[in-house]
């Protein structure tokens, strides 16, 4: 069950819907479908609440369909605190994590001209505030607050391999999706996307500024 494009093929039975939030709702909806509503605990529908809030970047993304928010009264019928999860989730940090945040900002570079923003983080970064897997989930929306900034681009070493993880955003129409697919052998999501890089920092930078200047004419019609 996904709903990402291009799912792998790697079992008998696929189900995948790409115009849809989340998985998570697709799992919703597979449930309903089934007929095992009623049969969903609290517990359950706290989870899958969790997978569609998060997938959405907390319903700021792809999320303009209003059957989202008749499940999300489903779930609540459930008896879930949807205000508690998001609090647990987005407001829950560490205090080497908030001065994480604090100095990847700090080194944050905008490309005026492209409408973009990037932030990185090297290993030995990542060791000076003790990093733990998840310390720098959301850090890639965060330059999107920035008036007239469209896309945003977090490039972190891989703490296990000698790659570069690169994580994309963007707001409007402008296709992550392909750049990511293009120049970092990933995808995903219009709004959303991933992929790797084999190589150092400052080449996967190099990279990403080779993008911005193709996609400048998108990035130029989105700012």
């Amino acid at each position: 069950v996904d709903h990402h494009l291009y799912s792998e093929d790697f079992c008998d039975i696929t189900i995948s819907h790409p115009n849809i939030s989340s998985t998570s709702e697709l799992v919703f909806r597979l449930i309903c479908r089934m007929g095992y509503f009623n049969e969903i605990t609290k517990e359950g529908a706290e989870c899958i609440y969790t997978g569609m809030m998060t997938d959405t970047g907390g319903f700021t993304y792809n999320s303009n369909n209003r059957e989202i928010y008749f499940i999300i009264s489903e779930l609540l019928s459930k008896g879930i605190d949807k205000d508690d999860i998001y609090r647990k989730v987005y407001n829950t940090y560490s205090e080497s994590r908030l001065r994480l945040m604090g100095y990847v900002l700090s080194n944050m570079q905008v490309y005026p001209d492209y409408h973009s923003a990037l932030i990185s983080l090297t290993k030995n970064e990542q060791g000076r505030f003790n990093y733990i897997r998840g310390d720098s989930e959301g850090f890639v929306n965060i330059p999107l607050s920035i008036k007239g900034v469209v896309f945003s681009c977090f490039l972190r070493e891989d703490t296990e391999k000698p790659m570069i993880k690169v994580s994309l955003r963007s707001v409007g129409t402008f296709p992550c999706n392909q750049l990511a697919a293009e120049f970092f052998n990933g995808g995903g999501h219009l709004n959303a996307s991933g992929g790797e890089f084999y190589g150092t920092l400052e080449e996967a930078k190099k990279v990403l500024e080779r993008a911005l200047e193709k996609f400048k004419p998108l990035l130029n019609a989105k700012g």
